[in-house]
């Protein structure tokens, strides 16, 4: 039987209009996509974790995740961990050799202060240590190189890998290590070499639980800069330390007690791929070894917030998408439930400031549908707004967990128990009182704007990156049973964000099913229009 679906509630705001599109230049590279897949990367993303720093080591949540080094070259990983409110607090450096692959337990850093205990290199020049001697029987060409042997390596001067990475620390110092917990917990009291938060929040008050993301960039020496350091240092110029090798990989796994209400006290485990995100075009020598800029045919980057003015695509790496659709199942205590762990992109610029950090506590958002099985749909209804149109609610800042029954959801009725979820998370570069943070940028037309300025300068993109994780968790009959998998996202970075009203659907078929590039209209149904061109 035919049912039509019901759209209740939904968003009525005014939307906001997208600009022109441009053609994009035109490539042969395969690799020259804005498409995320799980394959070596430049720089990868954990976009969630937890931590229960009150509980016994290996009873309470934590979070691990391990970087592998794809490449028979070493590699540095530099590693940076970021609050709910996308502010940094913590960089530390992996020194990878060929094929080499470094397990990272959250607990042992955020409660013991430990980084990598008993992690080869961690403690020796790596001058003098050349790559892992072989077993009889090794596979052929499967012999990592010695240690100084990446030819996009700072070798002389001020970051000398052979400086810069020598006697790597395996812990913090006490003083750090209290403040990084401090700020990833009750979201104050950070301080270290270069700030001074004081009592300034720089993420929400979880209690005893940690909470933020990771990221992990291929770097040419062992670096204490972070990303958002001043100027776009990280990026570009003579002490840029980032590189553009796909050589990374990785997974996480998270570790807890079943939720409370559950009626259970067994653990649940969840874990999946780290988000690969690629450089493109890949390769070349940082600014520290005296690379220049490259062009990229990608719209706008990963990093672009925090990219200096005038090279904002200089890190290369690819955008995430806008808008989602994630599966729900709310089956109560005694059977499935869903949270959802979302990654957000964040409306400060760099350096990190510890007064405008609060601003990526409530970012905007567009709208949010709720569709059960018989194709019935919810929404939010909002009545009037000031400023801009956003939602009443948070999802939790830069990166959160939330549980799909709540109130930041639209509310399922009827018997069904499950369905799936639209996330159009684009932000409009706004606040939650629809204020335009004018941060982000775009080096074309075609991704909206909060401002009059032009394409390539602050303000003129409002189509913002999001990443979205489904965990689901709960009883099978004796039995519990997790998972973590990836949402589906409805278009790439380089899909502009749907308007308010839009047709929800794939980026490509808004507008209806497309009739291919290059052919005649006779290959085609009628009714069937054009495909979308990328700006």
């Amino acid at each position: 039987m035919l049912r039509r679906a019901t759209l209740t509630g939904l968003l009525l705001c005014a939307s906001f209009s997208l600009l022109a599109a441009t053609p994009t230049p035109s490539t042969t590279s395969n690799n020259d996509s804005c498409d995320i897949s799980v394959t070596p990367a430049a720089t990868l993303l954990l976009p969630y974790f937890e931590v229960d720093t009150a509980a016994a080591q290996g009873t309470g949540a934590t979070t691990l995740f391990t970087i592998v080094n794809t490449s028979r070259y070493p590699q540095i990983a530099h590693v940076t961990v970021w609050t709910d409110w996308a502010f940094p607090v913590l960089g530390f450096n992996v020194f990878l050799t060929g094929y080499d692959v470094q397990g990272i337990n959250l607990f042992d850093v955020v409660v013991r202060g430990i980084i990598a205990p008993g992690a080869a290199g961690f403690s020796t020049s790596i001058t003098t240590v050349t790559g892992s001697a072989q077993p009889a029987g090794t596979t052929i060409g499967a012999t990592p190189l010695n240690n100084t042997a990446n030819p996009n390596f700072v070798t002389s001067g001020d970051f000398n890998v052979g400086t810069t990475c020598k006697n790597l620390p395996f812990s913090l110092g006490t003083e750090l290590s209290d403040s990084v917990k401090n700020a990833l917990t009750v979201g104050n009291s950070f301080h270290d070499n270069r700030v001074n938060c004081g009592s300034s929040p720089i993420g929400f008050n979880h209690g005893t639980i940690a909470k933020g993301y990771v990221t992990v960039d291929v770097v040419s020496y062992c670096t204490t800069q972070f990303p958002t350091d001043s100027n776009g240092r990280y990026f570009a110029g003579p002490t840029a330390p980032i590189l553009f090798d796909n050589v990374l990989s990785g997974d996480y796994q998270q570790l807890g007690p079943a939720p409370a209400g559950t009626g259970t006290s067994t653990f649940d485990a969840g874990g999946g791929p780290l988000v690969h995100i690629h450089a493109v075009p890949e390769g070349g020598l940082s600014g520290a070894d005296g690379g220049g800029p490259v062009a990229t045919n990608l719209p706008f980057t990963f990093y672009d917030r925090y990219t200096p003015g005038g090279l904002r695509a200089s890190d290369r790496r690819q955008p995430l998408p806008s808008a989602w659709t994630a599966r729900y199942i709310q089956g109560g205590p005694s059977g499935f439930a869903t949270d959802l762990k979302i990654w957000r992109e964040g409306i400060t610029a760099g350096p990190a400031d510890c007064a405008t950090s609060r601003l990526n506590a409530n970012i905007g958002r567009t709208s949010i549908i709720r569709f059960d099985e018989h194709e019935n749909s919810y929404g939010f209804f909002i009545s009037s707004c000031t400023l801009g149109c956003t939602l009443p609610t948070t999802l939790g800042g830069a990166t959160s967990r939330t549980a799909t029954w709540s109130s930041n959801f639209p509310t399922l009725t009827g018997t069904d128990i499950g369905g799936w979820l639209y996330l159009n998370l684009s932000s409009g570069a706004r606040d939650d009182q629809g204020r335009c943070q004018p941060v982000l940028s775009a080096q074309r037309a075609g991704f909206g704007g909060c401002s009059n300025t032009a394409p390539g300068t602050g303000g003129s993109r409002t189509t913002s990156q999001n990443w979205v994780i489904t965990s689901m968790f709960g009883a099978v009959g004796v039995n519990r049973l997790s998972v973590d998998f990836d949402a589906l996202a409805l278009g790439n970075g380089c899909s502009p964000a749907a308007e308010l009203l839009d047709s929800i659907g794939p980026a490509a078929l808004r507008n209806g099913l497309v009739c291919p590039q290059n052919t005649s209209l006779s290959n085609c149904a009628p009714g069937t229009v054009p495909p979308p061109v990328n700006p």
